[in-house]
């Protein structure tokens, strides 16, 4: 029988996690609200929803975001997200996603009972509002 010493006992149980930043890397992220202004089916893609944000530039923003499964499109109109506002821009499946919606999972991708919850506000706050 193996004995953990209770700080190998802890690192056990921690959720994996990715490999640690500096602060210097943290802050490149601009982390935003953004209102979501429309939501459709991906054309293309079962899992995705393609989404029309106000991220207060005064254009309009797409992202496409995995979370067809947890969320109807139309339950996502108006609410206020957080968004990676300076991610490049990538094409999925033939429509383009200018950014990444932050949403919290407690078991991986491929797990049969995952649960995906978008990060939203708790109080209104204007879209484009820095998130720290």
């Amino acid at each position: 029988m193996t004995t953990q010493s209770p700080s190998q006992e802890s690192t056990a149980n921690e959720p994996k996690g990715k490999p640690e930043i500096t602060f210097d890397d943290f802050a490149k992220i601009d982390l935003r609200i953004a209102k979501v202004i429309q939501a459709e089916p991906h054309p293309n893609a079962d899992r995705l929803i393609k989404l029309e944000l106000d991220d207060g530039s005064g254009k309009p923003r797409q992202i496409c975001a995995g979370i067809r499964e947890q969320y109807a499109p139309e339950d996502l109109v108006g609410k206020s997200i957080v968004i990676v506002a300076n991610l490049a821009p990538r094409n999925i499946r033939g429509e383009e996603s200018r950014g990444m919606l932050l949403a919290a999972s407690d078991a991986d991708k491929e797990s049969d009972e995952r649960s995906v919850v978008v990060m939203t506000s708790m109080s209104e706050i204007k879209p484009g509002s820095v998130v720290s």
